[in-house]
């Protein structure tokens, strides 16, 4: 079960090891066929709040949202805001979902911005705890991942079969197993 870290845990060191992840898992195995064409061009921007409670982290969620809108998508195409020291408990993390959501349609953002999520305990419904599915959207941190629709929209129309990712991952990390992952070193 994940436990928030440290206060002297370093921002650069969570981005260090949100990048793992990243490279090692999301793109390494194939995750997300979208993920590696905007690591490759550095078009990921990693923000690493402060936030220690749900609506300090909702208020730097807008800020996120407002920032990636006005972005250049050829310079910032997608942002995933860790969260290490908020909602670390999952049930509590999952609830706050529906506030993004809530956020971005506040903004006025709907059908241009979606927000996708990630926790170190995710867990899909109908699973168990340790199920290794989960390990799907399993990162080092909690974090919210704020995604153009516009992008999502080309991604999918280059990729023939994007309703087959989910089932494919989960025959990937089913092939590789606990052990297969902790081998990752994530």
């Amino acid at each position: 079960m994940f436990t928030s870290p440290p206060d002297s845990l370093s921002h650069p060191a969570i981005v260090d090891a949100t990048r793992a992840w990243l490279e090692k898992a999301v793109i390494g195995l194939n995750l997300c066929p979208f993920a590696k064409a905007v690591h490759t061009k550095g078009q990921i921007q990693y923000v690493v709040s402060d936030a220690r409670d749900p609506d300090a982290l909702l208020e730097e969620l807008g800020a996120c949202l407002r920032t990636l809108a006005q972005s250049d998508p050829e310079q910032v195409d997608t942002v995933l805001l860790i969260h290490p020291w908020a909602l670390a408990d999952f049930y509590d993390y999952n609830e706050f979902l529906d506030e993004a959501d809530a956020a971005v349609e506040a903004l006025g953002l709907e059908g241009e911005i979606q927000v996708a999520s990630f926790h170190p305990d995710y867990q899909f419904a109908g699973t168990g705890a340790d199920d290794i599915e989960n390990y799907s959207n399993r990162s080092p941190y909690p974090t919210l991942h704020l995604l153009r629709e516009a992008s999502v929209d080309k991604a999918v129309e280059a990729f023939p079969e994007a309703e087959s990712i989910y089932e494919r991952n989960i025959e990937t990390l089913r092939e590789l197993g606990h052990e297969g992952w902790k081998k990752l070193g994530l």
